[in-house]
């Protein structure tokens, strides 16, 4: 990154003005590299000079810290940039990572206020951050409810609910789900299957006690 912006900076110092495409590049790197107090300088140069920051400049930077990433979901509100799943989808992933389920689960019903649907991967997200939070009932409900948005279930949702349901000891449920599952042609992933595996392996230990 270093070598990086030895070049942006000398595009500059030569007259060559970058576009928001070269400075999202540069966040993006920054970003990546772990380096977010960079990025976000970058960042705010821009918002303060120009070139206007773009939906892609946006997601790229809510995908670092979640105190970051509402308030640049804030902002892009606020200059009227047409919002679509793909950063809903993105500040959603990350508040059900930092344990903040109920702001998720508000920003997900909100989608439907703003004349948006949500996606497969944004109910998977979701049923997920449910189930790490111990609520797997909850998470249920929104499973059984995806056809409501025109939107089934793929092999992953099927997944993320049956390991949810095997965390939370829903043993019964876990294996209904997943004979339903392999029903509509889809398989266990390698995660759900080990979870399956250590439940069987724990069984027997527990039967030879």
């Amino acid at each position: 990154m270093d070598k990086a912006r030895r070049v942006f900076n000398l595009m500059i110092e030569k007259g060559c003005a970058p576009n928001i495409v070269t400075y999202s590049t540069m966040i993006n790197g920054y970003c990546k590299a772990k380096r977010l107090d960079e990025a976000m300088e970058l960042f705010h140069e821009i918002s303060q000079k120009g070139p206007i920051p773009d939906t892609v400049t946006y997601n790229t930077l809510m995908q670092g810290h979640i105190e970051e990433a509402l308030e640049l979901f804030q902002a892009m509100r606020n200059r009227g940039l047409g919002l679509d799943i793909v950063p809903y989808t993105i500040l959603i992933d990350g508040l059900c990572k930092a344990g903040h389920i109920e702001v998720a689960k508000e920003l997900f019903h909100q989608l439907s206020d703003n004349g948006l649907k949500p996606d497969v991967y944004a109910y998977c997200i979701m049923i997920n951050g449910l189930c790490k939070e111990g609520l797997p009932d909850e998470a249920y409900r929104m499973f059984g409810s995806m056809g409501d948005n025109d939107c089934l279930p793929n092999s992953c949702c099927y997944n993320v609910m049956i390991r949810g349901f095997l965390q939370n000891s829903y043993t019964s449920k876990a294996t209904q789900l997943l004979t339903e599952m392999v029903g509509k042609g889809f398989s266990a992933d390698i995660f759900t299957a080990t979870l399956f595996m250590d439940l069987i392996v724990h069984s027997n230990k527990s039967i030879l006690l």
